[in-house]
């Protein structure tokens, strides 16, 4: 990164309780661990939009459309069966979707980017999918076994705000460090 940037995100923070909830059932499911390079439960999160290096003055444009945004009414999400990207018997990413309340992660999402946009970022490329990273896997392995090992978490979590993150890369992984958080209704 380059002096004076900073790596941003907007992301729904985990509550402590579905943190906690999620890292249980997922060690009762995959005894022996998850494949690949697992995200520590402290640094999972539900990215909603990924900003990239910006400088203060895009910060600053960000943190005010972001606070002018209509982000909706709080709601609920249900974190539910576990998938891979791209594909099980190829996977890369190991991670769990949202089941009920995926819809108004769509809808948070898209406030999210029109805030985005008009703060000057480009408009995001790849479509959003709810989801949540639990690992990621270099060189891509067949995880069949493990999804079908893995019943759906069912773990419930209200969703209230929305966090811009910036994210600190170092040799022992990612640390997240909230900058400002932003409250639904």
């Amino acid at each position: 990164m380059v002096a004076g940037l900073s790596r941003l995100f907007v992301a729904v923070q985990l509550t402590t309780e579905a943190r906690h909830a999620l890292a249980d059932r997922v060690l009762a499911a995959a005894p022996g661990g998850l494949p690949g390079r697992p995200v520590p439960p402290p640094n999972w999160h539900l990215t909603l939009r990924f900003l990239g290096d910006v400088e203060a003055v895009g910060q600053d444009r960000v943190l005010a459309a972001l606070d002018q945004a209509d982000l909706g009414a709080p709601f609920t999400v249900t974190w539910g069966a576990p998938g891979a990207f791209p594909r099980p018997r190829r996977a890369a990413v190991l991670w769990v979707g949202a089941d009920r309340g995926a819809d108004h992660l769509e809808s948070l999402a898209a406030a999210t980017e029109e805030a985005a946009v008009s703060a000057g970022f480009p408009d995001e490329d790849r479509p959003f999918r709810p989801h949540l990273t639990l690992s990621r896997i270099r060189p891509e392995e067949d995880v069949t076994s493990l999804l079908a090992a893995m019943p759906p978490l069912g773990v419930v979590m209200p969703v209230d705000r929305i966090v811009l993150y910036r994210s600190h890369l170092g040799r022992g992984g990612a640390s997240y460090q909230e900058i400002e958080e932003f409250p639904l209704g």
